[in-house]
């Protein structure tokens, strides 16, 4: 029995000296973790711009040796930029897009440089949406639009032979074409400013709808020889007068127009390689003969077929009543040209690429 006793006496004392060691032991531990760094946690800060980059290169050649059913040799060149840069946070967004188009073509025919497609479209578009306002926002929208160069209408020379009846060749037929092209634009002639008040409609990601009933901008025309053409009005000075000069110095560089525009965008991703989007622009000008709308219509169709290369078909409707477009067909009648519908077909397939901001 003492031994027993003495056993259990032993083990007690060793299981106290035990507890009392762990103790010690947990209190070092957190005293240890109380002095220890605490770990930062990193929190990822909200991304509120997002941007994208889309190029474009397109390249068209058509050679032709001995061939029986005629036609031109060609090379054509084209190139598109598509920039976006978005910002979003909370309630307000303001988006801006760039689109830039250039080029050219060449054909044996026309022994010269001729333009085939020229754009300059700048859109920056701000909107604030109220707590009580669903899927709508009040909108600021700013868009310019212009062109690089100088356009012209490439017409056949009346004489295309030098003074001994022989072909003209080299610079001199050159020279011919360029001497019988009839110019039709260039930049700032003409350049449309708009600066549209209103409100932002957007019942889907892929659509949204503009109304702006207070809308004001400048249509410019910087080249003299063009005013005409886009229905300038004539200088203070000139008004009243018969004895005006007739170069077009005598019609202002700008007109003001202010009016009401509606704005329709779409874009339609069917799937990872094939969109389409669409916008269409009517304008109303209160100052002059509002029943007569202004009507912008864009389409394009992006079909990729490969990594870095895609199918593109873009078309451009214009109709605007103070351009005059003069025909050939009914030159006797309307000489000073009359309204038309304005349209633009281009097909292309060419080389793409893309930089966009990570999600």
């Amino acid at each position: 029995m003492k031994k027993v006793i003495i056993t259990l006496s032993a083990a007690l004392l060793s299981l106290a000296a035990y507890a009392q060691d762990a103790q010690q032991a947990a209190a070092e531990a957190a005293k240890a973790m109380e002095a220890a760094p605490e770990a930062e946690v990193k929190v990822e800060k909200p991304k509120y711009w997002t941007n994208s980059l889309k190029t474009n290169v397109s390249l068209g050649q058509t050679s032709l040796t001995n061939w029986a059913a005629g036609g031109d040799n060609t090379v054509s060149l084209a190139a598109f930029i598509d920039a976006n840069a978005n910002y979003k946070k909370n309630e307000m967004f303001w988006n801006n897009r760039l689109q830039l188009d250039y080029g050219f073509l060449y054909a044996s025919s026309k022994p010269i440089l001729q333009k085939s497609t020229d754009r300059i479209y700048l859109e920056s578009k701000w909107g604030y949406k109220t707590e009580k306002m669903k899927n709508f926002y009040f909108s600021a929208n700013f868009d310019f639009k212009s062109q690089f160069t100088t356009g012209y209408d490439y017409k056949t020379p009346d004489n295309l032979k030098d003074d001994a009846g022989f072909d003209l060749e080299g610079s001199a037929l050159r020279q011919a074409w360029r001497d019988a092209r009839v110019l039709k634009s260039g930049f700032l002639a003409p350049a449309y400013t708009n600066l549209a008040l209103g409100i932002d409609w957007t019942p889907a990601k892929w659509l949204s709808v503009n109304f702006a009933p207070l809308t004001g901008g400048y249509v410019i025309v910087k080249d003299a020889a063009l005013r005409e053409s886009y229905s300038m009005g004539l200088k203070k000075e000139f008004e009243g007068k018969t004895d005006i000069p007739t170069d077009g110095s005598q019609f202002r560089s700008a007109r003001f127009e202010f009016g009401a525009q509606l704005k329709v965008d779409a874009k339609v991703n069917i799937n990872d390689n094939f969109s389409y989007s669409t916008q269409v622009v009517l304008f109303s000008n209160y100052l002059d003969k509002p029943q007569n709308l202004r009507v912008n219509w864009d389409n394009r169709i992006d079909w990729k077929l490969a990594k870095y290369f895609s199918f593109t078909v873009t078309t451009n409707l214009i109709y605007d009543d103070k351009v005059m477009i003069k025909s050939d067909k009914d030159i006797d009648r309307y000489p000073n040209g009359r309204q038309r519908v304005q349209f633009k077909e281009s097909i292309a397939f060419g080389f793409t690429y893309t930089i966009a901001s990570k999600k």
